[in-house]
């Protein structure tokens, strides 16, 4: 609900901004189209960013870490795997 919010708003204030460079208001017209385009992208990259918490655990040849934190939003403990061939991790609940 929220991350939609703020993408509507990063939408409209970057249609703004397009509507004051239309009508000649050259230096609000790229603030807004600025902050518009920051809160969109800033919005959409943070979901690809941080990875999803999977719940079961992963095959062969990845290695559970000791790292352990709770999950802000389940209360839930997440234990982190890492396969040490390609360095990638992955966020397992439990």
């Amino acid at each position: 609900m929220l991350r939609s919010a703020v993408i509507a708003i990063g939408a409209a204030c970057f249609v703004g901004g397009l509507i004051a460079l239309a009508t000649g208001l050259c230096p609000p017209a790229f603030v807004f189209m600025f902050w518009g385009a920051i809160l969109v992208l800033g919005t959409v990259y943070e979901r690809f960013r941080y990875k999803p918490i999977e719940s079961a655990t992963p095959g062969a040849g990845w290695t559970r870490t000791d790292e352990r934190f709770i999950n802000d939003e389940t209360g839930q403990p997440v234990t982190v795997w890492l396969d040490p061939a390609s360095g990638e991790r992955k966020y397992v609940k439990g």
